[in-house]
């Protein structure tokens, strides 16, 4: 069972991985309402090294993020539906996941500059973001490869919520 940890206490083991040639993956995201495409995403992810850290999006991110109107069905209920410590400890709960941690603001990239991983896994398709292919570039600098692992087809948080609020219609 993976643990739910600090920055700083995961970038203090970053180095005793390191030393013991272990490679680090990186999955970041919501997690909302987790699914089976969110355990495809991270089963993939784990088998592209040997620990899987997964960064979770915190409560304010993603609030601000759906204000915006980016991924949210109307009526919906207001999101994160789950709580971020609950995420946190659920993921912890999957084989695939070694550690969790959340991260503050808008983006994980100055953990993940802090963090160094071999392997950051990105979901979906490419972005169109230039701030994410920015630090995708920047990151990528520093040695890590980037990996996309393509979305399940048919599964999605927000999928799922359209289906709970046409049971409710």
């Amino acid at each position: 069972m993976g643990q739910v940890v600090s920055q700083s206490e995961l970038i203090s083991h970053r180095g005793e991985w390191k030393r013991a040639g272990k490679g680090v993956v990186c999955a970041s995201g919501c997690f909302d309402l987790l699914h089976p495409g969110h355990i495809r995403f991270l089963e993939h992810a784990i088998s592209l090294g040997d620990i899987l850290v997964v960064v979770i999006e915190n409560d304010a991110a993603i609030r601000a993020r759906l204000a915006s109107g980016n991924g949210s069905p109307r009526n919906s209920p207001a999101r994160p539906i789950t709580p971020a410590r609950e995420r946190a400890e659920i993921l912890a709960a999957l084989a695939a996941v070694d550690y969790v941690v959340e991260f503050e603001g808008a983006s994980p990239r100055e953990f993940l500059m802090r963090l160094v991983p071999d392997v950051i896994v990105i979901g979906g398709s490419a972005s169109s973001d230039p701030a994410a292919h920015r630090e995708a570039g920047e990151l990528e600098a520093l040695g890590c490869k980037i990996a996309r692992i393509p979305p399940e087809p048919g599964f999605s948080t927000t999928r799922l919520i359209e289906r709970i609020l046409e049971l409710r219609a």
